[in-house]
């Protein structure tokens, strides 16, 4: 029998002032279109209750003893890893037995589920401590100091690269709708590696990088494309350009060519793409690629130059604003990987 739907609360106040008014069950079930079984039992909890709303439901009872939910609780606490299979021989072991499903749901009461770990970069002991250290200097830096930095960074981007994780409305057994699927190549169908930069009045310019760049093409890169975005940008005296730690960068002759420009460069931690804002326009420029779906890597390139051209002074400015979130975030994460 299928389960009936359930009185709105206005009804069932309505039933309640009936039964104070005086009058009986089967009155007010052929007043109200009801069943009297239904009007007797809302009246009843009322009389007992002096509520009208439902009552909170009991949880179904746990399969798994307290010893045994506190067993895999302690095993996921100290190894995230572990898998369900391996969740399940430990109770076994223990004398006690649990399935799949009924450790899932275990876990999932005490607030935990299974997720993709993400991928972050790896870090030394030596990394940490140069991070929290870097957080630490320029936490109460003001954000007049930072408006004055121009960040810069390599991406690549993949031709078919975002399209991947589109979603679609669509019918049952209508997947195989030309509509509803997403062309895709082998190897990505290829890629383009970029450079750009960034300040807090917008974004700067953006050059394809062909072939695999060295020490020579880098400073050809910071001649030809940083220095004009600095001019263009109207950066003034005293701004400070920041880059990562790539051995391209930290070369004798790219450090001595910065010297030469008399530029002035922020002193940058290790692995620590997290504490660049120009990784969130790397964000924004892909998905504003993908929706534009190249079909080949000349089209792909012309799409990056137009759509990182178009990122509006404001976005750039907000992340700027926002920085020092980023390092409050890398200290309480303990200088460890943060979400960026």
């Amino acid at each position: 029998m299928p389960k009936t739907k359930e009185l709105c609360k206005d009804i069932r106040d309505k039933i309640v002032d009936l039964h104070k008014a005086g009058m009986g069950y089967r009155t007010i079930g052929k007043q109200l279109c009801e069943k009297a079984t239904t009007v007797g039992a809302i009246i009843r909890k009322w009389k007992k209750y002096k509520i009208t709303e439902n009552l909170p439901r009991s949880e179904a009872p746990c399969k798994i003893s307290p010893r045994g939910a506190s067993l895999i609780l302690r095993k996921v606490r100290n190894e995230p890893r572990t898998t369900r299979q391996d969740l399940v021989n430990d109770l076994n072991r223990a004398g006690t037995t649990g399935s799949k499903k009924t450790i899932s749901n275990t876990l999932r009461r005490q607030g935990l589920k299974s997720c993709s770990a993400r991928k972050v970069p790896f870090l030394k002991p030596t990394h940490v401590k140069a991070r929290l250290m870097f957080a630490n200097d320029h936490l109460n830096d003001p954000e007049e100091e930072w408006e004055k930095v121009m960040w810069s960074d390599e991406t690549k981007i993949e031709l078919f690269g975002l399209n991947s994780t589109r979603h679609v409305w669509r019918k049952k057994n209508d997947e195989y709708n030309p509509k509803n699927t997403i062309p895709t190549v082998k190897h990505g169908g290829g890629n383009i590696i970029l450079w750009g930069c960034f300040s807090a009045k917008g974004t700067g310019r953006l050059h394809h990088i062909v072939g695999r760049m060295d020490g020579a093409m880098y400073r050809e890169i910071l001649a030809n494309n940083l220095l004009p975005s600095v001019r263009a940008l109207k950066m003034g005296r005293g701004w400070v350009f920041q880059h990562d730690n790539d051995p391209k960068h930290t070369a004798r002759a790219t450090k001595e060519w910065l010297r030469r420009k008399h530029l002035k460069v922020l002193e940058w931690p290790s692995q620590s793409p997290d504490l660049n804002p120009i990784e969130n326009l790397w964000r924004e420029l892909k998905v504003r690629v993908a929706q534009r779906q190249p079909r080949n890597l000349k089209a792909l390139e012309e799409i990056c130059m137009e759509e990182w051209a178009k990122i509006p002074a404001a976005v750039c400015a907000n992340l700027v604003k926002n920085y020092r979130k980023c390092l409050i975030s890398v200290i309480a994460n303990k200088g460890f990987c943060t979400k960026y």
